[in-house]
C-alpha cells in the first residue's frame, strides 16, 4: 500500500508539473525533419532593409543560380529562420523567399553572418535565430514608425522574442533607393537616425546593437550623399561596415554571391565586438 501511495504521489506531481509547463512555458518551435525537436531560440537577429539585405547574390535575369558557398551552408538545429508564417525552421538560402515575395531572392548576408557568429564564439551561442524583414526597392521613408514595413518588422520581432528568445541585434542594409533624388538623399540621415531610435524604443532595448552597411551602389546619382549620411550616424552601439568596392552583379546594383559572404562576415565581426553584446 505504501508503495502504491508513493507511485500515486509521483504521478500526481508529474501531472501538475506537465500542466504548468504546458500553460506557462511557450517555446518557439520549428520542424526539423531529422529529429522533430523543439528548440529554445536564444540569440535573435533582425535582418532589415532592401534588396541587398534580402539577397540577390547569384540572381541573373530574375533567375537564381542556386550556388551555395561553404560560408552560407545550413546548420540544422543551430541556425533557424522565422518564416513568413511566424514559425521557426532550419535556415537556408534564400532566407527571404517568403518575405520579399515580389522579387527573385538569392544569397544575402544573413547565413554568412550566422555561421561566422557561431564560429567566432561557439561557447556563447547555442542557436541563432534569423528574422528576415527586408523588402527590395524600399526607401527609408517606407520604414518610418507607423508604416507597413516598420509595423511588420516589429510584429515579427515580437513573435521571435516569445518563449525565451532574446533579440540581440539589428542588421540593416538599405539606401540604394534613396540615391534617386536630392531630397531623399538630404533627408536620409535624420530619417535613419529616427528609425534606429524608434526601433530601440519599441523593442524595449535602448542600446540594442545596430550594424548597418554603407552602400556599395545605388539606383541614382546621390550615392555618396547617402553614404556620408550613413557614416555620420552617431548613436551609441551603432556600427557601420562598408560594402564599397565589393563585386557587384552585372546589373551594377546588387552584390555578387561572394560579396554577400564578405558582408555577412563583416557584420558578424562588428556584432561580436559590440560593447552591449555579451
Amino acid at each position: 500500500m505504501a508503495n502504491n501511495g508513493l507511485k500515486l504521489t509521483i504521478l500526481f506531481l508529474f501531472i501538475i508539473t506537465y500542466e504548468y509547463c504546458s500553460t506557462h512555458v511557450k517555446l518557439p518551435t520549428f520542424t526539423n525533419t531529422s529529429t522533430r525537436s523543439t528548440y529554445l531560440i536564444k540569440d535573435v537577429f533582425i535582418l532589415a532593409g532592401q534588396s541587398n539585405m534580402a539577397g540577390r547574390g547569384g540572381v541573373i535575369d530574375k533567375n537564381w543560380d542556386g550556388i551555395i558557398p561553404p560560408e552560407v551552408k545550413p546548420r540544422p538545429g543551430k541556425i533557424l529562420r522565422l518564416g513568413g508564417d511566424l514559425t521557426w525552421e532550419d535556415a537556408h538560402e534564400p532566407l527571404h523567399i517568403d518575405i520579399d515575395v515580389n522579387k527573385t531572392c538569392g544569397v544575402g548576408p544573413g547565413m554568412a553572418f550566422a555561421n561566422a557568429v557561431l564560429r567566432g564564439d561557439p561557447r556563447r551561442f547555442r542557436v541563432v535565430g534569423l528574422v528576415p524583414c527586408a523588402i527590395g526597392g524600399s526607401g527609408i521613408g517606407e520604414w518610418s514608425r507607423g508604416g507597413r514595413l516598420y509595423d511588420e518588422l516589429t510584429r515579427r520581432a515580437a513573435a521571435a522574442g516569445e518563449g525565451g528568445g532574446e533579440i540581440r541585434g539589428v542588421l540593416w542594409f538599405q539606401g540604394e533607393r534613396d540615391t534617386l533624388n536630392i531630397s531623399d538623399a538630404e533627408l536620409y540621415k535624420e530619417r535613419l537616425r529616427k528609425l534606429f531610435i524608434d526601433l530601440r524604443t519599441d523593442l524595449k532595448s535602448p542600446l540594442l546593437p545596430v550594424i548597418q552597411v554603407a552602400l556599395a551602389s545605388g539606383e541614382g546619382p546621390y550615392i555618396e550623399l547617402v553614404r556620408k549620411a550613413q557614416h555620420e550616424i552617431n548613436l551609441p552601439n551603432v556600427v557601420t561596415v562598408d560594402a564599397k568596392g565589393l563585386l557587384l552583379q552585372p546589373d551594377g546594383l546588387h552584390l555578387s554571391t561572394n560579396a554577400q559572404v564578405q558582408v555577412g562576415k563583416m557584420l558578424a565581426h562588428a556584432m561580436l565586438r559590440s560593447r552591449c553584446y555579451s
